[in-house]
């Protein structure tokens, strides 16, 4: 009788736990990686999309994020993925443009004509969609697009004019479009990686930068670069992305989920992004940054022919010619 209950104990612990098991693997952990600081607005989107994911697999597919670099910098994390060493990671299209030409189209300097277009741009299945399924053949799939807002020089001295550019050296990212724009309007371009970047406003090693204000008051770079120049010269999506050899793990039902968290999570990003800017431009102020606004006439002029070459470019000139549809 002692004996019968211990094999029937033995039977159900070994039940108990091969159900374990079985419920254990049945949990995938993402692990996705950014440059951003955790009070970002697309760190907080980010995390909207990890809780939209377990809700929608009903727990089955979980997002475990590291920001702040701590898996490395958006080049290195891109290479990473490529290799399926890491699941997600969060860029953006100026820096996925050398990993896949067609990110590039977002990048033509003065291609959006407001918010409202650039959003038309991102929805529609002819631009958006068709960009976030371009690069598989690259080792990774676009799952959304977050606002990053509109980018504008940040320096030590104010922007008025292209003219004021003239032998400054400018940090950006390492895209071909953005090093040909900052060409274009008289300064140096010099691709150093973001998390460098104080330091190098700070030592001299550049002169000023180019992004959101989110860069003057979270990363603080308002210290060292005093005037934030509001010439808007592009609107360039943060994306979210996914490891192909991750993607194809995932059951059609997950693929699903996964899409339709990030499409709620960029509606997210939309709300949060309107209510950050005003914020920002608040604290910038009272750090002591001056924003000075521009006439973005001489700017656009230019970088007209980057307009005029990318309407030419195989890669991106349908695109382009979409875009430039959507505006009407």
């Amino acid at each position: 009788m002692f004996s019968q209950k211990r094999i029937l104990t033995k039977v159900a612990l070994a039940v108990l736990a091969s159900g374990l098991t079985l419920s254990a693997h049945a949990v995938t952990t993402l692990k996705l990686s950014h440059n951003g600081d955790e009070k970002a607005p697309v760190h907080i989107a980010m995390k909207h999309f990890a809780d939209l994911v377990k809700d929608k697999t009903h727990g089955e597919v979980r997002i475990r994020i590291y920001p702040n670099g701590q898996l490395g910098n958006q080049r290195e994390s891109m290479e990473l993925l490529q290799n399926g060493a890491l699941d997600m990671a969060k860029s953006n299209a100026s820096e996925l443009e050398s990993f896949d030409a067609d990110y590039g189209a977002f990048n033509v300097p003065y291609l959006f004509h407001d918010r409202e277009h650039f959003y038309r741009a991102l929805e529609s299945k002819e631009v958006g969609d068709k960009i976030l399924d371009s690069s598989r053949q690259y080792g990774f799939i676009g799952i959304t697009y977050y606002d990053a807002g509109a980018r504008s020089f940040y320096t030590k001295k104010a922007i008025n004019t292209p003219a004021d550019l003239k032998g400054l050296k400018i940090r950006v990212q390492p895209s071909p479009t953005a090093i040909k724009m900052v060409e274009l309007m008289g300064a140096s371009p010099t691709p150093i990686p973001y998390g460098e970047l104080y330091t190098a406003l700070q030592q001299g090693v550049v002169d000023g930068a180019e992004n959101n204000i989110n860069s003057i008051t979270t990363y603080r770079h308002g210290e060292v670069a005093k005037f934030f120049n509001l010439d808007e010269h592009t609107m360039i999506p943060d994306v979210l992305v996914i490891s192909t050899k991750t993607w194809d793990k995932l059951t059609p039902e997950e693929q699903t989920a996964m899409k339709q968290a990030g499409r709620e999570s960029m509606e997210y990003m939309k709300q949060i992004w309107s209510e950050n800017v005003d914020a920002e431009m608040k604290k910038a102020k009272d750090m002591g940054v001056t924003i000075v606004t521009v006439d973005k006439a001489p700017f656009i002029d230019a970088v007209k022919p980057m307009h005029d070459e990318a309407l030419k470019n195989t890669a991106i000139a349908d695109y382009v010619k979409a875009i430039d549809a959507l505006a009407q």
